[in-house]
């Protein structure tokens, strides 16, 4: 069942249909059976104004002067053997039976009714007849009259249940509007004025599971933060020990280089599931505000720009002010894991180059770098989690964890962004496009 409307719809018309064709075939018959009633009434009236008109003409022999095709009139004598008057269309013998009523006979290929009267004053016999089919005729195109005000009901009561169905199913389309416009951050209750009986249950579980959702998302961000203090600390704790460890041992023991690159990409793995979890699209409480990408970008990149000097490397950004609506964190990390991943595999002395500027589309972010690139091939996977090229360390010597990217993806998604992987000019280098839809564009 695709569509409750159209199945209403289509079970009341049925219904109606139904019922409108059983009553028709029922008036049908009982009109025509009253058709004949009054016929019959007509033929026997028609019986007794001859009696009446020729009461005085007492054995006068002649034909009537008025012809009409379709019906006839004979009077006879006491014993039915000698015609005295007749129309100019009947015949000379009696047809049927000399007895008092109606009687169905056959003439000139027709089947006629007629009416047999006694007239016992004058001693005569009065008959008079009609043709069958035109009785029929004439009924039936009464009686059919009669019943095309209710076939053409039929449409206009489709028309009327569709609007009134349509009228009744009003509160579900609000329901699911409602739910549509929703936004992944608001899990507030849906409400609706004069809810029918029938919705208030979906109305009452989808409001409690929203209800639900909201407390379990509220418990997983608890989570999320008290596991974040309780990680880090514990690894701040270890790259102390560790660095006085080193200091004490040397810091070139194989050893203590091979734990302190371990611990680090502990906290940074740490660090990137946190983020993973704050810029999932399917997690609540993302609040959307004014974000100016150009600064956020410019400043980012001079808060980093030690990173980049360490390496030798040049760094420029072009561009100007483009304010979207975006959530200010997500954004930030989405920056963030973009230009870091550049500042890692580009080598030393590479350049790297970013770009904010109005798109056809919208608003378009882009980060190159003269890095080794990512073969075109692998760059649908290099979205999915900790999925890596060559293993857990690439071939530039770089150890990571599988997630940036992936983090980049969901911060895109979030933000109904494309992101799209390309070759930078520099050197063949990676280049990441991000583009920000226009419906979240305002200028600066």
């Amino acid at each position: 069942m695709k569509s409750i409307r159209l199945y209403l719809l289509l079970a009341l018309l049925a219904t109606i249909t139904l019922v409108n064709f059983v009553s028709l075939l029922h008036g049908y018959q009982s009109s025509m059976q009253k058709a004949e009633s009054l016929f019959d009434s007509r033929l026997k009236s028609t019986a007794m104004l001859i009696k009446l008109a020729n009461s005085a003409k007492q054995n006068q022999q002649h034909s009537a002067e008025k012809e009409d095709p379709y019906t006839f009139f004979q009077i006879f004598n006491e014993s039915g053997n000698e015609l005295i008057i007749h129309s100019s269309n009947a015949p000379h013998i009696m047809l049927g039976e000399l007895s008092e009523g109606f009687h169905d006979v056959n003439f000139a290929s027709y089947r006629w009714r007629n009416y047999v009267h006694e007239d016992t004053k004058l001693q005569r016999w009065i008959v008079v007849a009609e043709r069958i089919d035109i009785r029929y005729i004439l009924a039936e195109d009464v009686v059919l009259e009669s019943l095309v005000p209710i076939v053409l009901a039929i449409p206009v009561s489709a028309l009327i249940i569709w609007f009134a169905v349509g009228l009744g199913l009003k509160p579900l389309t609000l329901f699911a509007t409602q739910l549509s416009h929703k936004r992944v951050d608001d899990l507030s209750p849906i409400t609706l004025e004069r809810v029918p009986s029938e919705l208030t249950t979906v109305v009452n579980s989808t409001n409690s599971l929203l209800l639900r959702l909201e407390e379990a998302f509220d418990r997983e961000q608890r989570f999320s933060a008290d596991a974040a203090h309780e990680l880090r600390t514990p690894v701040s704790v270890l790259k102390v020990h560790l660095h006085n460890l080193g200091t004490r041992l040397g810091r070139q023991d194989e050893d203590i280089v091979l734990l302190t690159e371990g611990v680090e990409r502990m906290g940074h793995l740490i660090e990137q599931i946190l983020a993973l979890y704050r810029t999932s699209p399917d997690q609540a409480a993302v609040k959307f505000e004014q974000v100016d990408v150009f600064k956020t970008v410019q400043s980012l990149i001079a808060f980093n720009y030690d990173t980049f000097d360490r390496k030798q490397q040049t760094i420029d950004l072009d561009g100007e002010s483009h304010v979207i609506e975006a959530n200010l964190f997500a954004l930030e990390t989405l920056v963030m894991n973009l230009i870091n991943n550049a500042n890692k595999y580009t080598p030393e002395q590479g350049e790297i180059h970013v770009e904010v500027k109005r798109h056809e589309l919208g608003v378009l972010l882009r980060v190159e770098d003269s890095g080794p690139g990512i073969p075109e091939a692998q760059r649908e996977r290099v979205f999915e989690r900790f999925y890596r090229l060559h293993g857990d360390r690439h071939d530039s010597g770089v150890v990571g964890c599988g997630l940036g990217l992936t983090i980049v993806k969901h911060i895109a998604d979030l933000h109904h962004a494309t992101i799209n992987l390309g070759t930078s000019a520099n050197g063949g280098g990676l280049r990441v496009d991000v583009i920000f839809p226009l419906r979240a564009i305002s200028h600066a």
